[in-house]
């Protein structure tokens, strides 16, 4: 009950005034009694005395004050007692956000724009060789353009076999300016997105439907010499291919093929890693083995090992 009953601000106005009054009287305010405004009058007790409202008050909020402060206090043990799992969970969700699963091409596209649109530095890209279709070409074109006019720095790897894609060479002559680099190396394992030191996406599967958005310092500093690694060994778009054929009358090309086999590599795989399809990758073998005069497969491992040629890319 907050409100005084119909007759009780007439009644306790006529029990000020008098002191008293009777308790017949009184009756049809019972909210008088309940407010603690009335109380028995000790010499009579037919008569009620008007209590002064300040004391009525206190009388009132007493013991809501108790339970409020004992509220308070009980709050007060219960955070203290969640402390301890509030900092662990502080630590731990610091971590798990360090690195995302990003599922489905939207949501992963979704980041991608939001880390560039933050870019401010510099991006840097890895993009093994495919066939780039028009609407991902269209894609990258409204990405990179905003970053180019604010000034951004892009350095970007190819696979060699990008110099004849005819796609790609239209998509990066529409950044011949501006702070845009291309360069080619033999082969690329995978894609990588690196936007100011700050964020890395890595694809986690062959259909690009699942990808990692990493923002862990250490991971990207790791990447970034990953990058810089492949970047030193790798050479500019602008210069000339580099198949042409060496002294010993084996191509670029066909000496990446080499080291591969000699790996262990399927065609496949070596195809994949040198951005190229399995048929001309095939072309390449062949002619190959008809260079060093093997006549099986097996054979040609062996010749590759005996020749020589893989020493042409060794260190010195």
């Amino acid at each position: 009950m907050s409100e005084l009953c119909e007759e009780g601000s007439r009644l306790y106005a006529t029990a000020l005034r008098a002191g008293r009054i009777a308790r017949e009287d009184a009756e049809p305010a019972p909210c008088l009694m309940e407010f603690d405004l009335l109380h028995p009058d000790p010499d009579d007790p037919s008569w009620l005395r008007p209590v002064p409202p300040s004391v009525a008050l206190a009388q009132r909020l007493n013991p809501i004050e108790r339970e409020i402060a004992e509220r308070r206090r009980l709050s007060i043990a219960m955070a203290e007692a969640f402390e301890p799992f509030m900092a662990l969970s502080a630590q731990v969700t610091s971590r798990t956000h360090s690195i995302s699963v990003l599922e489905g091409l939207d949501r992963i596209n979704s980041a991608l724009d939001l880390a560039t649109a933050e870019c401010r530095s510099e991006m840097l890209t890895v993009q093994p060789s495919s066939r780039r279709l028009e609407h991902t070409l269209l894609q990258g074109l409204e990405r990179d353009r905003p970053l180019i006019d604010r000034g951004v720095r892009i350095r970007t790897l190819y696979q060699h076999t990008a110099r004849y894609s005819p796609e790609t060479l239209g998509y990066v002559s529409q950044f011949s300016e501006g702070k845009v680099e291309y360069r080619t190396i033999d082969e690329l394992v995978e894609r990588l997105i690196i936007c100011d030191e700050t964020v890395a996406f890595i694809p986690t599967r062959d259909d690009r439907q699942v990808a990692l958005e990493l923002r862990h310092p250490g991971v990207v500093r790791y990447l970034i010499k990953v990058f810089e690694f492949m970047w030193a060994r790798a050479v500019p778009l602008s210069t000339g291919a580099p198949y042409e054929t060496a002294p010993d009358g084996i191509t670029e090309i066909q000496h990446s093929i080499a080291k591969l086999l000699v790996e262990g590599h399927v065609d496949e795989a070596i195809a994949r890693r040198l951005g190229m399809n399995v048929r001309t990758c095939r072309a390449h073998i062949a002619k190959l083995a008809q260079a060093l005069g093997s006549g099986s497969r097996a054979q040609l491992g062996y010749l590759i090992a005996q020749s020589g040629i893989l020493d042409k890319g060794a260190a010195p």
